[in-house]
């Protein structure tokens, strides 16, 4: 499963009455609320310049290209043994001149541009053929570079000429539309997502292959296709449930297909019916994540401020557990009231964690600890997992 771009050479088709797909009739995901005046979850047939110019200004959260990169391939390639190598020989990557590829690329850039809420951001992907010059136009258009993401391929296509390093990698550059914007960053789903660590602008991922390479009649449906644990992150970490995606080059569906397990709308430009005939078929068995499973950590701004003592007047620890921290040097005793007493002293669960401690603070959520009887290891777990919980609970 992954991510594929339609590449368009181009603006050879007409403008054409956006095209109603299997995937366009599917029932609406997670009581998602209507989006009005946009043909979300359906594949737009045409041009992908065109498509966009007939979607409304400032209508979509968030844009993901992976458009031509204009490879400049010379002859065909072959590995040691002499068989052939699957390259990217396609009409809609060959170009007549960078001249030809920088007005194609200026003119779907200046309608991504336009298409854009304010606030809304947008990712492109290339390589070392097409990105730079596809950073210098979005910084010429005004877009507000926020990080180049590298993602490095932990099974890339070796160089089987031997005349260069291996191409072991590939740029994304995610930009919001302006320097003020108020752009969308999970900051907390994404440092989860990495085992509590800040995740990096570096990403190992592999690239598309075995059961997730989507095949017709044995050979690849799409030659560049993208593993859809990219396309993941990168909808998790900048979008929310219900926003509107759009990928101009829609290819085989990696977009449409990950917005739609994680909740959001997508609407995908795509011109060749090969293609989209795999994307209506992957799309539609493309399976929603539950409800529970969709709520991600929110940021420590943006989440909802929890006493103490509210964990403790609804239940979720009763009057007269026992905390203690992670090495169980002190215990702590909660009170009806939500502080707790150690010894004859009593205070906030931050007070009474710098006072045991003799330190000048502490954060009581990380420090007091609980004996969680719902783990089948009966772990001590910080009072912060509680609170976590409570918040998912509130919002159900």
């Amino acid at each position: 499963m992954m991510v594929t771009a339609v590449k368009t050479r181009k603006r050879t088709l007409k403008a054409k009455a956006p095209v109603k797909t299997r995937a366009a009739i599917l029932p609406p995901v997670h009581d998602l609320p209507p989006v009005h005046g946009l043909p979300v979850n359906q594949i737009l047939k045409g041009d992908c310049i065109e498509m966009m110019r007939s979607l409304p200004s400032a209508s979509i959260d968030m844009i993901f290209a992976d458009p031509p990169y204009n490879l400049q391939l010379g002859g065909n390639l072959a590995r040691p043994d002499g068989s052939h190598v699957d390259a990217v020989t396609d009409a809609w990557d060959q170009f007549d001149s960078f001249a030809v590829y920088d007005r194609f690329t200026r003119e779907w850039l200046s309608e991504a541009y336009r298409l854009l809420k304010p606030n809304g951001s947008i990712w492109v992907i290339g390589s070392y053929h097409n990105i730079f010059r596809l950073g210098t136009m979005l910084q010429d258009m005004g877009f507000w570079i926020l990080n180049d993401i590298i993602w490095r391929k932990t099974n890339p296509m070796p160089n089987f000429k031997g005349t260069r390093f291996t191409n072991a990698h590939e740029t994304l550059i995610w930009a919001a539309k302006s320097e003020k914007a108020k752009y969308t960053f999970n900051y907390r789903a994404m440092k989860t997502l990495n085992d509590e660590l800040q995740m990096r602008s570096d990403w190992v991922l592999p690239i598309c292959s075995g059961k997730e390479r989507l095949k017709r009649n044995g050979t690849k449906a799409h030659p560049t296709q993208k593993p859809e644990s990219l396309l993941y992150r990168v909808v998790l970490a900048t979008t929310n449930k219900g926003d509107v995606v759009l990928d101009p080059f829609f290819g085989t569906g990696t977009t449409g297909a990950v917005a739609k397990r994680l909740g959001r709308h997508w609407i995908g430009c795509e011109r060749e019916d090969s293609y989209i005939e795999v994307a209506n078929e992957r799309i539609e068995l493309a399976l929603p994540l539950d409800e529970s499973a969709l709520k991600t950590m929110q940021s420590k701004r943006a989440a909802p401020k929890v006493p103490f003592g509210s964990l403790v007047e609804s239940g979720w620890l009763a009057p007269g557990a026992v905390l203690t921290d992670k090495k169980r040097r002190w215990q702590a005793i909660v009170r009806a009231d939500g502080s707790l007493a150690v010894g004859q002293d009593t205070g906030s669960i931050h007070g009474m964690g710098t006072k045991v401690q003799n330190a000048a603070s502490c954060n009581g959520w990380t420090f007091w600890h609980y004996q969680d009887k719902d783990d089948a290891k009966n772990d001590l777990k910080p009072i912060d997992t509680l609170r976590q919980r409570y918040l998912l609970a509130i919002e159900d």
